[in-house]
């Protein structure tokens, strides 16, 4: 790490050459925004869904990977988002960044150039070393799965 976080390096490709490098938007965000480096508009009818490439590829630390998540404006104002929300670019990994953006809207959308499609959010992981057992200790929920902390509002709690 260096003073201003941490050092990963990034290799523009080709279809990037006149594109900016992933950017974090503020200094407070969590993710660098990722452009669109496609040659053309490429135009997501509801329901559609294609692999948009960024024209860049990066060489990830060990212990860490890169998710790829969704811009809350593209998704509330268009219903544009990542279909495999996040998605997870191993540190092991070296081709070229892409991501997988699904139209869940009702309109067609159009993505252009350049356009921030996605941001990307560098983070540890931990590797576990998993121990079989013919039993695990209890818990409080046990094998209650989904829904079987309520649906209503947090007001409405009691526990």
């Amino acid at each position: 790490m260096t003073q201003g976080g941490l050092e990963v390096p990034i290799r523009r490709l080709p279809n990037a050459a006149d594109l900016p490098l992933p950017a974090y938007a503020s200094a407070g965000a969590a993710g660098l925004d990722l452009p669109a480096a496609i040659e053309a508009p490429l135009t997501l009818l509801p329901g559609a869904r294609a692999l948009v490439p960024t024209g860049f590829a990066l060489a990830l630390p060990h212990g860490f990977e890169a998710q790829i998540r969704p811009r809350s404006g593209l998704a509330l104002k268009s219903g544009l988002t990542v279909l495999n929300s996040p998605g997870t670019i191993d540190a092991d990994y070296r081709g070229e960044v892409g991501v997988i953006l699904v139209n869940l809207g009702n309109e067609p959308v159009t993505v252009t150039r350049g356009m921030r499609i996605a941001q990307l959010v560098i983070a540890p992981v931990a590797h576990a070393h998993l121990i079989e057992r013919p039993t695990l200790p209890e818990s409080g929920r046990g094998a209650a799965g989904f829904g079987s902390s309520g649906i209503g509002s947090l007001s409405n709690r009691t526990d």
